[in-house]
């Protein structure tokens, strides 16, 4: 049985695999108002025994973009696409992805973000639903119908990208440094309306 409690998901059995693989639901954290939310693709290891999204060594990079842009971690809001951790940390299948869109549009239209920051390949396509080819378009905002209004969201590799290639560090720090100006957070900068650093990337 599903039980959604507010932004939070207590217990879902929709997914056989994904109930066999977790230890818990891993939900979303940070405010429930926050300007910024980032959309990452599903709990790993980490994640599923800490309970939190992007605990690893990937929350470190974005952890450490962040605090670059002059934001905190806890000051954005971070979530799945899936909440559950798929088996051997593969991707989260196509029926998998659309068991967990529910919550995951009541998610982004209860906290009403300014911009959505997809984190990757997974999250842009799932959330687009179209093909993307993350290293080319990440930087780029798009405005997708999500259930039923459009949302601001800017496309980002996964920081996990930084790790294995330390070329796309550059890249992706200047996005979330993006991501903090279109949302006038920070030190402030920029003015908030996303326009006074575009010329920049």
């Amino acid at each position: 049985m599903e039980q959604l409690d507010g932004l939070c998901v207590h217990d879902c059995t929709r997914c056989p695999d994904l109930v066999d693989s977790r230890s818990r639901i891993v939900n979303g954290v940070g405010p429930d108002d926050a300007d910024l939310l980032f959309v990452g693709e599903g709990p790993g290891k980490n994640e599923d025994e800490q309970g939190e999204p992007f605990v690893g060594r990937s929350g470190s990079v974005l952890d450490d973009a962040l605090s670059e842009a002059g934001v905190l971690r806890e000051e954005v809001r971070i979530t799945n696409c899936v909440r559950c951790r798929p088996p051997e940390n593969r991707d989260p299948t196509t029926e998998e992805l659309a068991n967990c869109r529910g919550y995951l549009e009541a998610e982004i239209e209860a906290v009403d973000p300014t911009v959505v920051i997809t984190l990757g390949k997974v999250p842009s396509e799932h959330l687009l639903e179209r093909s993307v080819g993350i290293t080319n378009e990440a930087g780029d905002i798009v405005e997708p119908r999500l259930g039923d209004r459009p949302q601001r969201v800017l496309l980002s590799v996964h920081p996990a990208a930084t790790l294995y290639d330390r070329s796309q560090r550059e890249g992706f720090f200047e996005t979330i440094a993006r991501a903090v100006d279109i949302a006038g957070l920070g030190d402030g900068e920029g003015s908030g309306d996303g326009q006074s650093r575009l010329g920049d990337y």
